[in-house]
């Protein structure tokens, strides 16, 4: 009956069927005609049929192509524009070897010919995706008036001030990554991680590093200007803005190789090391002369999370003046003097290359947006989550996370 209805409406029919506990369940999607196979596949009788009807590409048109824009939209009488719906989700009872509907069903058959037709708009991916890294250090020492006199416990002031402060810089964070048509339009810059840096002794945050994607160094900056914690260390003039020129930026040219992408934590804590060249670095061209044994070091050592030169931040990447002047490493270490014997045994480190090496702890912050997949299946409103989104000033009423925003 359901195939005859799908074939007649242009649909596909797909059938979840879902055994064993809830520790150990198997489920596997089929179409209605190897409905059979798929249920002597499966380790036990299953206990819940899902019964999905969605457009079938088969039957869809292709799209045109649209020079100059990047998607096409599909009007609303097109096939392929047509939601996935499920029909019903049955318990089966196979003891007189038929498929019977118990009466729980979670949803009612129903009428295709009077399922509304509503067109999707995808999330549009975002502008700052252009492979422009900046790495920016902020130091709470170096830009706070309140260690000018050198007082210890001014250490400690920082420090907790920045801990007050850590909340307002993440949900900054979260809001400059969230770029859609209704909420942050104009989102030039977006904070692909920011790590809050440790002393020594792991006792103190004493400022954070963070990577930004963004077109141009004035957009980088811009955004930079509107981080709580930055605000709190350097001020704002009358007018409420924020100078931070001082801050140093950098531009990250990030070695993209996977074997220089090792998962973080696997063996040990992850460790972020800073170097700057010598003066003369540039001039004798020893970075080039040491890289490729730099490079084997690295990749032998099975360890290093991300890695890449550190080059002044000049608007175009292709311009001669952004010359390599230091490194940006982030590596797992067991402790601390394992992590410094790692670097101070580096073929860069060995040969003269560095002026300064600098080894931090740090906490990862999660600075990810609020985007989530949705329930297909059981659907349930959660108003906590969208009162804490009010709270925060997340929009609420946006239509491309509907399943957030009822």
């Amino acid at each position: 009956r359901l195939a005859s209805i799908a074939q007649e409406q242009r649909y596909k029919i797909e059938v979840r069927l879902s055994a064993g506990s809830r520790l150990r369940s198997k489920t596997i999607t089929a179409s209605c005609r190897h409905l059979r196979r798929a249920i002597a596949m499966l380790p036990r009788i299953p206990s819940l049929i899902f019964i999905t009807l969605g457009s079938s590409r088969s039957f869809a048109p292709k799209p045109q192509h649209t020079p100059n824009k990047r998607t096409s939209r599909t009007s609303p009488g097109d096939i392929i524009g047509r939601p996935s719906l499920l029909v019903a989700a049955v318990h089966a009872d196979f003891d007189d070897g038929t498929i019977s509907n118990s009466g729980d069903s979670l949803l009612d058959e129903v009428d295709l010919a009077d399922v509304p037709v509503t067109e999707e708009i995808p999330v549009p991916n975002s502008r700052n995706n252009v492979g422009n890294r900046f790495f920016a250090l902020v130091y709470d020492r170096t830009h706070s008036d309140k260690w000018a006199d050198g007082d210890a416990e001014a250490l400690w002031d920082l420090h907790e001030e920045r801990t007050s402060l850590t909340e307002d810089h993440v949900m900054w964070a979260r809001k400059q990554n969230l770029y859609n048509e209704t909420f942050n339009t104009e989102s030039m810059a977006d904070i692909l991680w920011s790590h809050q840096l440790l002393s020594s002794d792991t006792l103190r945050a004493i400022g954070h590093a963070m990577c930004i994607d963004s077109p141009t160094v004035d957009l980088c900056r811009e955004a930079m200007s509107r981080d709580p914690i930055i605000r709190s260390l350097l001020g704002t003039d009358s007018a409420g803005d924020c100078d931070v020129s001082s801050i140093p930026l950098y531009r990250w040219r990030q070695i993209r190789d996977h074997t220089l992408r090792i998962d973080d934590g696997r063996d040990g804590t992850p460790t972020m090391m800073i170097a700057f060249d010598r003066s003369e670095a540039a001039a004798d061209g020893l970075r080039d002369d040491v890289f490729e044994d730099h490079l084997e070091y690295l990749i032998r050592s099975e360890r290093v999370v991300a890695t890449g030169a550190l080059h002044v931040a000049t608007e175009k990447k292709t311009d001669k003046k952004s010359i390599p002047v230091g490194e940006l490493m982030i590596f797992n270490a067991v402790g601390r003097d394992d992590a410094i014997d790692f670097v101070e045994n580096d073929p860069s480190a060995l040969a003269g290359l560095y002026e300064t090496m600098t080894v931090h702890g740090f906490n990862s912050l999660d600075v990810t947006g609020k985007f989530v997949s949705e329930n297909l299946y059981f659907k349930r409103e959660t108003y906590q989550m969208k009162e804490a989104l009010e709270y925060w000033g997340y929009p609420t009423e946006d239509h491309q996370t509907k399943w957030l925003n009822w």
